[in-house]
């Protein structure tokens, strides 16, 4: 707040010295943020319904986890590559991840975000079953790192950086017939209980019941990447637990740290433990489950669980359902706080994200959905909020419409 820097000076800095991931970033500049809001160098405030895809479900600059972080940050910090000395925010967090998750899974190995659990999953499957295979969904999405990008299952994102991982097999998701593909061959197949970037689709019960059962008949390691659906946004604390079945390894990450980097694998100790050995070191990591982290993700998810966000989840989803109907809504899909609207066309929905954000809104798009917007909102957010973020949404939308 204090930087008397002016924006225009900031910004061509920012296109100078930052990489960039696109040749049109939004560039906001955003100088602070607090519960639902991130507010401009001018003053602007902006409703949040992204929630950085997903991250802050309890709000921006949470006072706990701003507590937690500030206690940690002065006791210590970084001391040790993960895993050699004993530190109570890393212990703290993994005995509260099991309590809140299910008994076998007794241990979580933490890194430093989705992608890098996700590689960590990967390599535990690989060195527990001694296969080759690793099986993914179509329109799956599970970071871009080289590993995750090789199990990500749009040929689009992939094809400039290949040779990727060999022995990769992409499946269609909630699709029963292709379930035989899994196999003695395949050390694990990596699904979503929500598929995030397709336009938050649920997976079928049905289909997930039939592929635990599939994968207990070949031995192969159920993996369920819950990165955007934890922590209470599907209405359950995790997904997995909504739907019925359990997962051998446990991906998590996103709305983990309340804003921190942050994320884990969790699995049974007899999987976990064969990372220990035949090589020692099978997976290492300097700052996965940084001090001030974990002491963020661990009142993070006290705040979710001692509110119970979960069942807000649901409300929000219920109220935004009932809120925004318009003629150039084709259907609603997703649960929860997760929710995408489906218009026509990719062009159709920058128009209206463009006029949102105009009006102080914040809302996205999806990597294999374009022409669907994105709702993922804090699952803090307040009635009057969710009634003024659709009222912008319809006014948006009239103003597309009459356009034509």
């Amino acid at each position: 707040m204090s930087d008397a820097r002016s924006s225009t000076s900031v910004k061509s800095l920012f296109f100078k010295h930052l990489g960039q991931t696109s040749q049109f970033p939004v560039a906001l500049h955003i100088i602070k943020a607090e519960g639902h809001y991130l507010i401009d160098s001018e003053g602007k405030r902006y409703l949040d319904l992204i929630s950085g895809i997903s991250v802050s479900n309890i709000g921006h600059c949470h006072p706990r986890v701003v507590e937690a972080v500030k206690k940690q940050a002065e006791t210590y910090m970084h001391t040790m590559v993960y895993g050699e000395y004993i530190q109570n925010p890393q212990v703290d967090l993994a005995h509260y991840l099991h309590r809140a998750t299910h008994p076998s899974l007794e241990m979580a190995y933490l890194v430093n975000s989705g992608a890098e659990a996700i590689e960590g999953a990967m390599k535990l499957a690989k060195r527990y079953t001694g296969r080759p295979e690793i099986i993914y969904c179509r329109h799956s999405y599970h970071g871009s790192t080289q590993g995750a990008l090789s199990i990500m299952g749009g040929e689009e994102f992939k094809q400039a950086f290949r040779p990727l991982i060999p022995g990769c097999r992409m499946i269609e998701f909630n699709n029963f017939d292709d379930l035989k593909h899994i196999t003695k061959r395949t050390a694990a197949i990596i699904t979503e209980i929500v598929q995030s970037e397709s336009g938050y689709v649920p997976a079928d019960v049905a289909w997930l019941t039939e592929l635990r059962n599939r994968c207990d008949l070949t031995g192969t390691l159920l993996v369920l990447d819950e990165i955007q659906t934890g922590f209470g946004r599907t209405g359950a604390l995790f997904g997995f637990q909504k739907v019925g079945i359990v997962p051998d390894i446990l991906v998590l990450a996103k709305g983990m740290g309340g804003g921190m980097p942050i994320g884990a694998f969790m699995a049974s100790r007899k999987l976990m433990m064969s990372l220990t050995e035949n090589p020692i070191l099978g997976h290492i990591t300097t700052f996965g489950g940084h001090p001030v982290s974990a002491a963020a993700a661990l009142a993070t998810l006290q705040v979710v669980v001692e509110n119970r966000l979960w069942e807000n989840a649901l409300h929000i989803e219920k109220t935004f359902r009932s809120l925004l109907h318009h003629p150039m809504i084709q259907k609603i899909s997703g649960v929860g706080a997760m929710l995408a609207l489906e218009l026509s066309d990719f062009d159709t929905v920058l128009k209206i994200i463009n006029i949102c954000m105009k009006e102080g809104l914040l809302i996205d798009w999806f990597l294999f959905n374009n022409r669907s917007l994105r709702i993922s909102p804090p699952l803090t957010l307040k009635d009057d909020e969710m009634k003024r973020a659709a009222e912008i949404l319809l006014h948006a939308l009239d103003t597309v419409q009459t356009a034509l």
